[in-house]
């Protein structure tokens, strides 16, 4: 079951500088294990910060690699 697009914003609208691990996953059109995944092992294209032992990923990192995918 999927979470509805209303609840998280536009992209290009985002405020934040980083976002949480579910929002980051939405964008990306991954599971969320896909990017705890990527930060546990960084191998990933892009790489949260951690914050308080939650992963933060940079909305900046999410657009640049979204770009690469539409080019």
């Amino acid at each position: 079951m999927t979470k509805p697009a209303a609840h998280y914003p536009a992209l290009v609208s985002e405020t934040r500088t980083h976002v949480p691990t579910a929002c980051a996953a939405f964008w990306l059109n991954r599971a969320p294990q896909t990017l705890r995944s990527w930060a546990c092992f960084e191998n990933g294209p892009i790489r949260p910060i951690r914050v308080q032992g939650r992963l933060a990923w940079p909305v900046d990192g999410i657009l640049r690699l979204l770009k690469m995918e539409c080019a």
